[in-house]
């Protein structure tokens, strides 16, 4: 069985006011009738372009959008019927990695509250083994233990998605959701979160939905490759046959438009 099962998901979204201030009553179907499944260990990337639906999806898998239709079980549980302890019980297997490491850190918090938090509010851990834990999961990330101490403006981008990888690690998740995690940086830098990634995933033993609007970033860590355009899956299939014999017009589009991404030392 799969680790994770979604099937036949949709969202639509209002497409806003007309000149005269009004709500037209139209709706922009930003996900359409999408299927797709992710087996433990793997990666899957979800590529397309802005606008494509790839976060509205990703989203949804956790529950952070709430879907018009369709159904997500993880580990053979229906996640958008569950509540209560069953929901915080699936929410700590599964958790995400946001794309701005600037927006999804909350600048009055030290790095040891934000990367606490997760266990504060879903419990598990006891309040005096917090600080060991925080300091296991920066040297996981490549980040000093002195960093716990410090805001998140005082860091680059590039450390502050390391934190954010930390506090998603620190619940010991099954299932991450990796929204655009590098798109925010550099591509050196963005080589650098990639390679981290991957050795995190061997070292946690972690299944990713890894979304991007580049291929060649997908290349690098994916296992299989989702392509998604105006809200659908257009093709699907393992990272070799999407990059060296893809079938759609749209994905040999995406290949082209992006420069590779170069292995960057650890």
């Amino acid at each position: 069985m799969p680790l994770l099962q979604a099937e036949h998901l949709v969202k639509s979204f209002a497409s806003g006011q007309n000149a005269f201030g009004v709500g037209t009553g139209a709706r922009i179907r930003a996900v359409n009738d999408v299927s797709f499944t992710i087996e433990a260990g793997e990666t899957l990337g979800l590529v397309g372009e802005s606008g494509s639906g790839k976060s509205t999806l990703g989203r949804m898998l956790l529950r952070l959008i709430e879907p018009d239709s369709g159904t997500v079980r993880f580990d053979g549980n229906d996640v958008l019927i569950a509540s209560g302890s069953e929901l915080r019980r699936l929410r700590r297997d599964m958790q995400i990695i946001f794309q701005d490491p600037v927006g999804s850190l909350d600048p009055r918090m030290t790095v040891e509250q934000i990367v606490s938090e997760p266990i504060l509010i879903h419990g598990g851990e006891p309040r005096r083994g917090l600080r060991q834990r925080a300091a296991e999961m920066m040297r996981a990330v490549g980040l000093d233990e002195s960093a716990l101490r410090r805001y998140p403006h005082e860091f680059s981008g590039g450390q502050r998605q390391r934190i954010g990888i930390a506090r998603a690690l620190m619940l010991r998740p099954r299932f991450i959701v990796a929204d655009e995690p590098v798109s925010a940086l550099d591509v050196s830098v963005g080589a650098q979160i990639v390679n981290l990634l991957r050795d995190l995933q061997k070292e946690f033993q972690l299944t990713y939905l890894f979304i991007s609007h580049s291929l060649p970033v997908v290349r690098y860590l994916a296992t299989r490759i989702a392509v998604m355009k105006q809200g659908e899956l257009v093709e699907v299939g393992t990272t070799e046959q999407i990059v060296m014999a893809p079938r759609h017009e749209y994905t040999r589009t995406l290949l082209e438009a992006t420069p590779e991404l170069e292995a960057a030392p650890r």
